[in-house]
């Protein structure tokens, strides 16, 4: 993430469908064991959006949550990302061979998040050090994100334990994330991938 939107939107977009979570819930119900398989992404900005992903690598698969996950990725953007900055998730399941849209529900789903910003100072606070393998890179975890090539080299993760909504069940699914500012579209990023879950 050093400036990069292209991880911004990824690591935002996979926050939004599996970590944001609530804590009630999970003190209520037990934990399940999740895989993630299939992934796969593509951009799908216009040609002169400013943020474009270029490569993003992720194994196993499937994905175990919890579980040991490498990734690497390398983008760029060709302007600086400052708050606000808009992300506008939709979320679609596969159900009888039709795609549905997900509403959004608790903040998660298709969904508008009117500052990205705001919800990785949530997730990271301001004056605590990027997680690893981040900090190592010297890679920046919030905004303001300056413009520039970037890449983030083959890593290692550990995805920590996770409660899905109950309503986020075995299927397949597509997420667009469109990244703005100023009414104005900066990047897009579609993902598509199957989580089964026991």
């Amino acid at each position: 993430m050093k400036s990069s939107v292209p991880l911004f939107m990824t690591f935002f977009t996979v926050s939004v469908i599996l970590m944001h979570g609530r804590c009630d819930e999970e003190i209520r119900r037990p934990r399940r064991l999740a895989q993630i398989l299939g992934f796969s992404w593509e951009n799908c900005g216009k040609p002169d959006d400013p943020a474009v992903l270029k490569a993003l690598k992720l194994s196993p698969d499937p994905i175990t949550i919890p579980g040991d996950l490498t990734a690497s990725a390398s983008g760029s953007t060709s302007v600086a990302l400052v708050s606000p900055l808009s992300v506008n998730v939709t979320m679609e399941k596969e159900v009888a061979g039709i795609w549905v849209k997900i509403p959004c529900v608790e903040e998660i789903g298709s969904c508008h998040y009117p500052d990205g910003c705001d919800i990785l100072n949530q997730l990271i606070p301001p004056g605590q050090d990027c997680p690893e393998p981040l900090h190592t890179y010297g890679l920046p975890c919030r905004c303001p994100f300056k413009a520039g090539d970037y890449s983030l080299p083959q890593s290692d993760f550990y995805v920590p334990n996770i409660d899905l909504p109950f309503w986020l069940t075995n299927g397949n699914y597509r997420v667009q994330g469109v990244l703005g500012s100023a009414g104005k579209e900066l990047g897009c990023l579609k993902v598509s991938l199957t989580i089964h879950s026991g």
